[in-house]
């Protein structure tokens, strides 16, 4: 079953938020700090131009399960990071930078709908509303479209946006929805939670299951097979449904890139926090974010380049076997060590296949979706890799690198010269 809504009851107590929840916080203050830096890169750019959009606001207001500490929500996370950004980015600047931001905060219950609201009153906020504040109390599908053209309509060329859908179990955002926003909104970017282990927890060979497949429009996710066949003949029957929904769920969203990693959780089960964007650069941001912030995620899957990745099942990792799965990949140091080590093992072989070399641009877009790393750690591989002499790379120019810091995306990586002839 999904999870069960938030309680909001006037004049009653604060619902409580749980851990799993202040982890996303926590992900996307992070995220927003480092997605504002390359919106505005240039001290000649005159105005930042883009549009957040909570599909599933809350209350904005909580007590925290554990420490029963007053937590703010999601939507107060977006306006202080907006906040923060307008002076970080403007204190260096003799000509200001103009933050055009609009945030829509929508949430269907009215409780919850009219806390939010008084919240943002009392927090400051109450000239803001109806301006670039947006109130909207009903459901995001109900809303998604007018949204998505208020957006179109602001900004013509890409659509620049985030959306954060923090739905309640699994079928409250179906895939046709997120497909839509990034085929009309080229640079919008998704990010989405998926209570996974609720799904699998209570999934059986029943019209309810099927039904909620159908809803979440993964209708094919189990490829055919009953729920009693998957858990009598595979022995790690959770990572192999898990892979399935996986599987299906980012192709049916249509997103060219995407970062799936599980939210730890105590008590909770376990969700995924799935970030889709249409560019390589918005799912290298959100990869540096989890390792800076690896107290709460663990990717499941191979170091390097792993085919099988984050969600992907693989026989030879089957817990029963290995222990690959119970400690998983903790985005620490040793983490870093073993990415590192498995990438400088698995690059060449891409190298080595293109007679001409590769473009580090292009080995980082074809192949991030299968790895943990980010860009910087590529660059780290590769570096070193070249400092073995296993590769070389060269600017445009034809000037050579050396530096992980100085690598660009433009940069061709190509079999060293001293190997080919070793080779040959």
């Amino acid at each position: 079953m999904p999870r069960a809504h938030y309680n909001f009851t006037p004049n009653g107590p604060l619902p409580e938020i749980h851990q799993h929840s202040t982890a996303k916080h926590e992900v996307l203050r992070s995220y927003l700090s480092a997605y504002f830096r390359t919106l505005a890169p240039s001290h000649q750019q005159e105005e930042l131009k883009l549009t957040i959009v909570d599909g599933f606001a809350g209350g904005g207001l909580y007590t925290h399960s554990l420490t029963r500490e007053i937590v703010y929500g999601s939507p107060f996370v977006f306006l202080g990071a907006a906040k923060e950004a307008d002076f970080l980015l403007n204190k260096d600047r003799h000509k200001p930078l103009r933050m055009n931001i609009d945030f829509f905060f929508i949430e269907k219950d009215k409780g919850a709908f009219s806390l939010l609201e008084n919240t943002l009153k009392h927090e400051g906020y109450k000239d803001r509303i109806d301006k670039d504040i947006k109130l909207i109390n009903g459901s995001f599908a109900e809303q998604v479209k007018p949204v998505t053209e208020f957006i179109r309509k602001k900004n013509p060329k890409n659509g620049r946006s985030i959306f954060l859908l923090d739905q309640y179990g699994y079928t409250d955002v179906p895939t046709s929805l997120i497909r839509n926003i990034l085929k009309t909104l080229p640079s919008a970017e998704i990010i989405l939670t998926f209570n996974v282990d609720s799904f699998i927890n209570y999934a059986s060979d029943n019209p309810v299951t099927k039904n909620l497949l159908e809803k979440a429009e993964i209708p094919d996710a189990l490829k055919g097979r009953s729920i009693d066949d998957i858990k009598s003949k595979e022995k790690d029957f959770r990572l192999y449904i898990q892979s399935c929904l996986h599987q299906q769920l980012v192709q049916s969203c249509g997103a060219r890139y995407y970062t799936t990693f599980f939210i730890r959780t105590e008590g909770h089960g376990v969700y995924w926090l799935v970030h889709l964007s249409q560019h390589h650069r918005a799912r290298d941001v959100m990869t540096t974010v989890h390792w800076s912030v690896n107290n709460h995620f663990i990717h499941y899957g191979g170091p390097g380049l792993d085919m099988y990745h984050v969600l992907g099942y693989d026989p030879a990792s089957d817990s029963s076997i290995s222990n690959q799965l119970e400690l998983g990949f903790c985005f620490d140091d040793p983490a870093q060590d073993r990415s590192i080590a498995m990438l400088m093992e698995q690059i060449p072989h891409h190298v080595f296949s293109h007679d001409e070399g590769i473009s580090f641009g292009e080995l980082f877009a074809t192949t991030c979706n299968s790895s943990p790393a980010d860009s910087t750690r590529y660059k780290q591989a590769i570096a070193s890799l070249a400092e073995l002499k296993e590769i070389e790379i060269f600017s445009p120019e034809g000037n050579r690198r050396l530096k992980s810091t100085t690598i660009k995306d433009g940069d061709r990586l190509i079999p060293s010269r001293q190997l080919t002839l070793l080779l040959g």
